[in-house]
């Protein structure tokens, strides 16, 4: 996987955010001793926590030195902290685990959830969201693109590192046993960008980086011109004003340790 560049991802910082806002209105506590915030990035998220919770000591996990760099210019007091989340537990039980947009990226998650969950106190929570969008236009045409071309060949070692997400009654099934609670739900987000070129942009910040870092600057140009293309036939321009709609559906849960 290529790096990640901070300032890319969060060109679009108030669109992504508000998942991680949806998400934390639901957990179920007030205050809270310790929380890690799972998948940090570049700690628009941990802004969230220490605004809610300041009395508490956050701990900011994520295995890009890319995205902790930025994360530590902007809240310098935290603890950052790089570490794979395949592999990670927490030193000491913690109030909230907050996870917002990471786990998707790993196949195995539900089987690090119910350990997650495990190694909660009782009352503890964990609360995670994760895009549920790879059926969306704008990743499939990312693959199609990807397929066709002259460069089809140097991405053909590319695989789609997530895959679609289980059912929520998987999810439920696997984890309501360790709970108190467990809500669960769906919320596609439509966001209102100014024209085709600034979906691929958004794109170019996330899903599009391992097909990108494999071609040169001559192939990635022709490769974001096709892509560009196919978007803009699939996002025809709203009649209102011209703009275009990117719709991203994501998933949500909150479970309380029984």
């Amino acid at each position: 996987m290529s790096a990640w560049d901070p300032l890319l991802y969060l060109r679009y910082g108030d669109e992504r955010g508000r998942a991680a806002h949806d998400l934390l209105a639901r957990v179920p506590i007030d205050q809270a001793s310790l929380i890690y915030d799972l998948g940090c990035g570049p700690g628009n998220s941990t802004e969230l926590l220490v605004q809610q919770f300041p009395d508490a000591e956050i701990v900011g996990i994520d295995g890009s030195e890319e995205m902790l760099g930025r994360a530590r210019a902007v809240l310098p007091d935290i603890d950052f902290r790089t570490a794979d989340l395949r592999q990670w537990q927490p030193e000491s039980p913690a109030d909230l685990l907050f996870a917002n947009a990471v786990f998707q990226w790993i196949p195995n998650h539900l089987d690090i959830f119910e350990a997650l969950i495990e190694a909660a106190p009782p009352g503890g929570v964990l609360a995670v969201q994760m895009p549920d969008n790879l059926a969306e236009p704008a990743k499939t045409l990312m693959r199609e693109t990807a397929a066709e071309g002259r460069w089809s060949a140097k991405l053909a070692g590319v695989r789609e590192t997530r895959k679609l997400l289980p059912a929520p009654e998987v999810y439920y099934d696997r984890l309501r046993p360790l709970c108190r609670s467990f809500e669960l739900w769906h919320t596609t987000y439509h966001h209102v960008l100014e024209n085709p070129a600034a979906i691929v942009e958004w794109m170019t910040g996330s899903g599009l980086r391992p097909y990108l870092a494999l071609l040169d600057a001559a192939e990635k140009r022709d490769f974001l011109d096709a892509y560009t293309a196919a978007i803009a036939a699939v996002y025809p321009p709203l009649i209102a004003d011209g703009r275009v709609m990117l719709h991203f559906p994501r998933f949500f849960f909150v479970a309380v340790r029984s």
